[in-house]
C-alpha cells in the first residue's frame, strides 16, 4: 500500500475515485480506516485496563466511567471541524474546485486551534462540577478530577490530528493516515504501562502517556499538509477567515458533533441512574460496556470513513451508479462486523468484564450489563452507516437527526420510564430497544432519499 501511494500521483488518486471498483476502493480506503479508528480506540482501552490493574481500588474504575462523557465534548467538537471539512473537501474536489479545498484546509485549522484552546480553558475551570454532573461520586471524583487535569492539555492535539487524518484520507492517503494513527497508539501502548507500572505515577501517568503519544502524531500528521508534492496542501492566503466556508464546515459537522454531544448528555443521565439503582459498581460496569462496543462502533466508523470520500466524489461527479454500490457493500460489512459484537456480548461477557476490573461484585454486575445491552447491537453497524451516507452526501439536517433518535429522542423517553419500574436492568434495557427503533427510523429515512435521488439524478450537493 504504502508504494502505490509513493507512485501514484495525485490527479490519479482523485479519478480512481470515479473509475476503479467500489470494492476494491472501498476496501483499500476503508482498510487503513479501520485501522486507524481501531488504534484510536485502543487509546482509552489500554488506559481503562492498565489503569483497572494497576491501581487497586474498585473506585478508580468508576472514576474513569465519568471522564468519557467529558472527553467526548472535547471530541465532539474537534469532530465539528474534522468531519465537516473532509466531506466539503471530498465533494469539491468531485466537482474539480482545487483552489475551494485549499480554502477549507487552512480555514480548518484556525478553526479547530481556537476552539480547542476554549473549551480546554472552560473544562479546567469548571472540571469538579463538571463531572458532578456526568455522576462523579465522592469515592470516584478524586480519581476522574486527576485524569482530567492532566490529559486536558493534550486534548486540542487530539481535535488537530483526527481533524487533518480526515482530510489526509479524503484526499487519496489512506495507507497514511493508518500509519499516523499506528505510531500514537504504539507509542501509548509502550509509555502507559511504564508511567504507571513503572514510575508509579498512578491515575496521572496514563494521562501523560496519551498527551506524549497525541503530542507525537499531530505532528506527524500536520507535516503531511506543508509538503508540496501531495494532493493537497497548505497554500498562502487561504488562513484567512471564509465565513461561507465556516458554515458549510459547520453545517455539516454538526451531525458527528451533536452525536457526541448528545452522547455525553445522556451518559450524565445514565450515570445519574445507575449511581442511583446499582452504585458505582453500576457505573464502572458502563466502562466494560464502553470499551467492548468501543471496539465495533470504531470498526464501523472506520469503513464509514473509507466509504465518505468515494460517497462524496461521486455524490459531487453525479455517479449514482457508484453512489448506491459503496452504500450497499458498507451496509453488509457494517451489519456483519456489530453482528460479532452481539454474540460475543452475549456468549462471553465474564472474560470481557475481568480485561478491565479485579473486584468480583463489579464483574457480576457487567456481567448482565453486557447480556442485555448487546441483544441488539447487531443493527448499530447499519444505522451508523446510514447515518453517515446523509453526512457524505452533505445532507447534514437528516444526518442529525438520525444522530440523535437513538441518543437522545428514544433513549430519554426509556430512561423515564424503564428504570424506575425494573430497576438496574430497566437502564440496561434502554440500549436494545433504542438500537432497534432507530435502525427503523434510518431504514426509512434512506429508501425516501434513494428514491428521490433516482428521480433527480443530477441532484447536486447543496
Amino acid at each position: 500500500m504504502a508504494n502505490s501511494i509513493s507512485t501514484t500521483t495525485p490527479a490519479e488518486r482523485l479519478q480512481e475515485l470515479g473509475n476503479a471498483k467500489v470494492w476494491r476502493l472501498l476496501l483499500k480506503y476503508s482498510l487503513p480506516a479501520v485501522v486507524g479508528t481501531v488504534v484510536m480506540a485502543v487509546y482509552n482501552i489500554i488506559d481503562s485496563i492498565v489503569i483497572g490493574h494497576a491501581i487497586n481500588d474498585p473506585n478508580v474504575v468508576s472514576g474513569i466511567a465519568v471522564t468519557f462523557p467529558v472527553m467526548n465534548l472535547g471530541t465532539a467538537l474537534g469532530m465539528l471541524i474534522g468531519a465537516g471539512a473532509a466531506t466539503r473537501v471530498s465533494i469539491v474536489m468531485g466537482q474539480d474546485n482545487k483552489r475551494q479545498a485549499e480554502v477549507i484546509l487552512g480555514n480548518s485549522v484556525q478553526l479547530t486551534v481556537l476552539i480547542g484552546i476554549t473549551y480546554i480553558s472552560l473544562f479546567a475551570i469548571f472540571i469538579t462540577p463538571i463531572l458532578k454532573i456526568f455522576g462523579a461520586s465522592p469515592n470516584s471524583l478524586p480519581y476522574a478530577r486527576e485524569f482530567m487535569l492532566w490529559i486536558l492539555p493534550g486534548m486540542v492535539l487530539m481535535n488537530l490530528t483526527f481533524s487533518y487524518n480526515n482530510i489526509m484520507r479524503a484526499t487519496g492517503y489512506p495507507g497514511k493516515a493508518m500509519y499516523t494513527n499506528l505510531i500514537g497508539a504504539g507509542l501509548n501502548a509502550v509509555l502507559a504501562p511504564l508511567f504507571l507500572f513503572g514510575f508509579k505515577w498512578g491515575i496521572k501517568g496514563a494521562a501523560i502517556a496519551t498527551d506524549i503519544s497525541m503530542l507525537v502524531t499531530s505532528f506527524f500528521v500536520m507535516s503531511h499538509f506543508f509538503r508540496k508534492d501531495v494532493t493537497l496542501h497548505f497554500v498562502r492566503g487561504t488562513f484567512k477567515f471564509d465565513w461561507k466556508v465556516i458554515r458549510a464546515i459547520l453545517y455539516i459537522g454538526m451531525s458527528p458533533f451533536l452525536i457526541n454531544v448528545a452522547g455525553a448528555s445522556i451518559n450524565a443521565i445514565v450515570n445519574n441512574s445507575l449511581y442511583h439503582y446499582g452504585g458505582d459498581d453500576a457505573i464502572a460496569s458502563v466502562v466494560v460496556f464502553n470499551r467492548f462496543v468501543t471496539i465495533f462502533v470504531m470498526i464501523v466508523i472506520g469503513i464509514c470513513q473509507g466509504m465518505q470520500p468515494i460517497l462524496g466524489y461521486n455524490y459531487g461527479s453525479g455517479r449514482h451508479d457508484r453512489l448506491f454500490g459503496t452504500l450497499r457493500l458498507a451496509i453488509i460489512c457494517g451489519v456483519c462486523v456489530t453482528s460479532v459484537g452481539s454474540l460475543l456480548g452475549a456468549l462471553n461477557p465474564r472474560f470481557i468484564a475481568s480485561m478491565f476490573m479485579q473486584d468480583e461484585a463489579q464483574i457480576v454486575c457487567a456481567i448482565n450489563c453486557l447480556r442485555i445491552t448487546t441483544l441488539t447491537f447487531w443493527m448499530v453497524g447499519f444505522q451508523i452507516v446510514g447515518t453517515n451516507f446523509f453526512q457524505s452526501l452533505g445532507k447534514a439536517g437528516r444526518a442529525v437527526f438520525l444522530s440523535l433518535t437513538r441518543q437522545v429522542i428514544f433513549m430519554i423517553p426509556m430512561l423515564l420510564i424503564l428504570p424506575p419500574r425494573l430497576g438496574l436492568d430497566g437502564v440496561w434495557a434502554c440500549y436494545p430497544i433504542c438500537d432497534f427503533v432507530a435502525a427503523g427510523v434510518t431504514a426509512f429515512m434512506l429508501t425516501i432519499q434513494i428514491r428521490k435521488i433516482k428521480r433527480n439524478k443530477f441532484e447536486i450537493a447543496r
